[in-house]
């Protein structure tokens, strides 16, 4: 396994496309409601990156084990849709009750962050709505545990504690990982694991955690477009990522919000 960590300078760089990153993912969220396409997210998405001089890091990314690049900017995933939903394939339309997946990868001065969230459509059940706080906690979780001297065990141990109890589980086979050069670096980052098992992190290392939470059963199965990746049983998923960069002092998240 090689691991490539990032400068100071580098760290830095991703700081300001991380900030860029969770200003798009806020005004797409805003964008949310019932009527709105997804084909019309994934052109305000490409929109806006240009118009900060960025780019789509998600475009055109071939995957290990794809058949063909993915063919957006963005990747919108509704209800049963756990990740990688192709937003100007099949266009779809928002309905109220919805919760909706918005993952976008940002590449800012050649380094690249991965954030996602997952929104309310209008007014949801209390079930998706539980689904929501519960998948959210996971990954507050997971990035006390992203600091110097923890291990990729610790995260994985604390996403899956954050969910174990709460009558949902952890989607099967879908993990977090490295980050910064390309959309997909070592290490691998399981949403489970054990205390002080697995590699142990370093300052340097630039993570994106991301636990994804159904509502029914940890399966999942791959659509036939090649990419969006379902829940087996149809129940609903909720996904929440953020870029996390590992320091000497603890840990910068790369893509939360900052005033």
């Amino acid at each position: 396994m090689t691991i490539l960590l990032k400068s100071a300078q580098e760290i830095e760089i991703l700081r300001e496309g991380g900030k860029k990153h969770a200003l798009l993912l806020a005004q797409l969220a805003s964008m949310v409601k019932p009527g709105v396409s997804t084909l019309f997210l994934e052109e305000e998405a490409r929109r806006m990156i240009k118009e900060l001089g960025d780019e789509p890091a998600f475009l055109g990314y071939k995957p290990a084990g794809a058949k063909r690049p993915y063919p957006a900017a963005l990747c919108v995933s509704i209800n049963d849709e756990i990740v990688h939903g192709i937003p100007n394939e099949v266009e779809r339309i928002i309905k109220d009750g919805d919760i909706v997946s918005l993952d976008l990868g940002l590449k800012h001065g050649g380094l690249i962050t991965d954030s996602a969230i997952t929104v309310p459509c209008g007014a949801i059940d209390d079930e998706s709505r539980r689904l929501l706080e519960v998948a959210q906690l996971a990954l507050q979780r997971g990035l006390d545990a992203a600091k110097p001297g923890c291990t990729v065990g610790d995260i994985g141990f604390l996403i899956s504690s954050a969910v174990r109890g709460s009558g949902f589980s952890l989607a099967k086979d879908l993990a977090g990982h490295g980050v910064g050069y390309s959309v997909h670096e070592e290490p691998f980052i399981p949403n489970f694991g054990d205390k002080g098992k697995g590699e142990k992190l370093v300052a340097g290392m630039v993570l994106a955690i991301e636990p994804m939470v159904n509502v029914g059963k940890p399966g999942i199965r791959l659509a036939s477009d090649g990419y969006t990746i379902k829940t087996a049983d149809g129940s609903r998923s909720a996904h929440f990522e953020h870029t996390v960069a590992i320091t000497e002092e603890g840990n910068i998240v790369l893509t939360a919000s900052r005033d």
